[in-house]
Order: structure tokens, then sequence, then C-alpha cells
């Protein structure tokens, strides 16, 4: 865990959390642009900073924010660690990340975390299939801790099904969970039913479409919570900063949690 600088403390019973994939700065407003605008996804750019600058202007009213689809530094982000790029740049104090598909030097996907409390750990976990992986972050000790997973998942059913299966284990140890990141998958799917089945988690009154980010008819995001924590508020940023819309939540725990920095 890095930490940009230090802050004063102040408890909450809520907060506010983010889960974004940011196609490592790329812009992208419609299908033909995978195939139009595909060198962006291997040379780095003006535009992808200013993406990232507008990303990070909001990043302050939120505690917890997880990020896929995050360059870790390579040709493609003009070797920058976005994760760190934007946890400093929205004067954040607190940033990891999880690097998990390097190829060569033209691409590193990861995915990161950025935060307003200071974790008490942050373990890696690599998921079944080839270069997919969920950061794991606690807040506090004990029976009253937090526990966070930021994951983003397989394109195919039967490797989500795997790694879900990974994630629930995983979670079974912990009584306050929150699970969010690009799953891509939606709250029907036969895999997301074990997922379910088999954790605290709870699927959100109505799913909240994400996907195209131009035109959101797929809810391919998500922010699940344990019935120990209650989910107040779902809603999407308006802006759209990748093929995805960023999703954020408001969520209420049953007991104080982790010291947090005074909002600036």
């Amino acid at each position: 865990m890095n930490r940009a600088a230090p802050v004063p403390a102040a408890a909450e019973h809520r907060l506010r959390l983010l889960s974004c994939n940011i196609l490592a700065g790329a812009s992208v407003q419609r299908y033909s642009e995978y195939v139009t605008r595909s060198l962006n996804a291997v040379l780095p750019g003006r535009s992808k900073i200013d993406n990232l600058d507008r990303l990070a202007a909001l990043l302050p009213q939120f505690d917890v924010i997880g990020l896929q689809e995050v360059d870790a530094g390579s040709l493609r982000s003009g070797f920058l660690n976005q994760t760190r790029y934007l946890a400093e740049t929205a004067g954040m104090p607190y940033w990891s990340h999880q690097p998990n598909r390097p190829v060569a030097k033209l691409s590193h996907t990861a995915n990161g975390l950025i935060s307003r409390i200071e974790p008490s750990a942050v373990i890696d976990y690599p998921l079944p299939g080839h270069g997919r992986g969920a950061l794991l972050v606690r807040f506090g000790e004990g029976e009253g801790a937090l526990a966070v997973m930021i994951a983003h998942l397989s394109l195919r059913a039967p490797t989500r099904a795997r790694q879900l299966g990974f994630i629930a284990e995983i979670l079974q140890d912990h009584p306050h969970v929150v699970l969010m990141g690009d799953l891509n998958t939606e709250l029907g799917s036969t895999e997301m039913r074990q997922l379910f089945a088999r954790t605290r988690l709870q699927p959100p009154m109505q799913p909240t479409p994400t996907f195209p980010s131009w035109k959101p008819k797929r809810a391919l995001d998500h922010i699940l919570v344990s019935p120990s924590v209650a989910l107040e508020k779902v809603w999407t940023l308006p802006q759209a900063f990748s093929d995805h819309l960023a999703l954020a939540a408001e969520i209420r725990l049953p007991t104080t949690p982790p010291a947090r920095g005074d909002r600036r």
C-alpha cells in the first residue's frame, strides 16, 4: 500500500464507493471506434491524460475507489502508473494496484485501489484463467472489519464461474463484505446465481446498466454487499470515461468504520 500524504481522521458510518473500468484512459463513444481508434489501445496520448484528469477531479467525493483496466506502466500509458497518477492528482492518500496482464512493453493491465481510508491489509489474488485477478482490501480488524474485493472477470462464462467460485471461498470468512468491479456478466446469469447461493452477498433491488457507456443497456459492473452492509444508493456517473460508465454507491456500515480523512 502506498501513501500519498497524511490526512486528519474523522469517524463516519457511511462510505461512498466508486467502481470504474477506465480502459487504460481511452475514450470510446461508439462501437465503430474500437476499430477506427484501435491505435489508442497501444499508443499514449494527451487525450488519455485529459481523460484521467477529468476522472481525478471527481474522485475526492468518494471514500474507496476500485479501478479495472488501469495501466500499471507501459507504452500505451506513456509508462505511467495510472492508479498512482489518479490518486496523486485527486489528492487521495492511499493507493495500491495489482498488475495482471503484461504484454511485452505494450500494455500492462491492472486492478487499482484508491482510498481515503488507510487499509489494514491489501491482498492480491490471481484468479483462475489467464491474466485476471482480485484485490482484497480490509479496513479495520477483527469481526467489525470491512472487506472490499475489487475484481475484473473473464469474458467467458465457464471461466467466470470458476473465478466467482474462487472469490466466494475467500469472502466466506468475512462478515461485512463489498464486492465491486467489472464482472462482465449480468445479475441473472448462472454464475452470479451461484455466487449469491455460496456467499452472504445479495443482489441489488434492480440492476444499473453501465455498458456501453454511450447507450447503457447491460449491467456488467456491480457493487454487491452482504446483509450487514446497507446499500443505500446506487447510481452511475453521467460522464463517460471509457466504454463503461462508472458505478457509484453509498453504503452504511453496522458499526463505526475505520477513520478517514476529512473532506477537503
